[in-house]
């Protein structure tokens, strides 16, 4: 699933590639993945406008109407993702949306249909009306720090919980774990101050540095856990062979001897 690091990517090249050009045309080739909107309305909305200026918060990323009256919305769900079109060059695959200039464009792919796209009046109105927590990047320690230690379940499940902090699923939360040396089933109630606040940092560090690397495990530094994050992986760091467990629904990766269980949440 595409996480904060994967749509600041996404954003920025919309930003660098997208910005000032006037929208000829929009093609919706998936409506199911419109909210709250028809087709017919959102290319109504978006024809001859430029786009003036882009966001993100949490996995969402938006996307201004000049004159910022009105933003487009796109989640990426599993397995969407965004790709710039030049010339004349047609659509790829499973592309659920395009909106075109006079020369190129963008479209949004989304090849299990598991996304939304949609439009709001501003993005602190979509982030209320789906009761977002603060950007991942965003939240300060003096916030992040109580709220990870009242936190009575798995800390794995505290981080990916869009609810409570935006932008963290899967991929990232071990990567934040495995940098801060805490298990994933560890329950939050049971980190000291220095350990949720070792969090913290990893989490800035891993998702600055993930941003920086345009979200490319290849590109990451070594010591990261991403490359390795598969059957037959090991540590990094000691080469033990890396473990797994079931926290929230998800399969957490991590290694055993850098990551001591300590006390879980069962």
């Amino acid at each position: 699933m595409p996480e904060l690091p994967d749509v600041e990517t996404f954003r920025r090249t919309l930003d660098h590639h997208g910005l000032g050009r006037p929208v000829r045309r929009t093609t919706v080739s998936a409506p199911d993945l419109l909210v709250d909107i028809l087709p017919q309305s959102l290319g109504r909305l978006l024809k001859n406008h430029p786009l003036a200026e882009t966001r993100r918060h949490g996995k969402v990323l938006f996307a201004a109407r000049e004159g910022c009256d009105g933003w487009l919305v796109l989640h990426f769900g599993m397995s969407g993702s965004l790709m710039m079109l030049e010339g004349k060059a047609a659509p790829p695959e499973h592309a659920g949306l395009v909106v075109a200039f006079d020369q190129g464009g963008f479209a949004y792919v989304s090849p299990r249909r598991l996304g939304m796209i949609g439009w709001t009046q501003s993005p602190e109105a979509f982030v209320a009306s789906r009761g977002l927590g603060p950007d991942a990047l965003a939240v300060d320690r003096e916030r992040f720090v109580p709220d990870l230690r009242g936190h009575r379940g798995a800390i794995k499940c505290w981080l990916m919980d869009q609810a409570r902090l935006a932008g963290i699923g899967n991929v990232y939360s071990d990567e934040i774990l495995f940098h801060a040396g805490i298990h994933p089933k560890r329950a939050g109630n049971t980190l000291d101050e220095p350990e949720a606040t070792r969090v913290y940092e990893a989490m800035r560090r891993v998702l600055e540095q993930a941003v920086a690397a345009r979200a490319e495990p290849a590109r990451l530094p070594d010591g990261y856990l991403l490359p390795s994050r598969e059957k037959g992986g090991r540590c990094p760091r000691c080469g033990e062979a890396l473990a797994t467990a079931r926290a929230c629904g998800r399969t957490a990766w991590y290694c055993p001897r850098c990551q001591a269980p300590d006390e879980v949440s069962r």
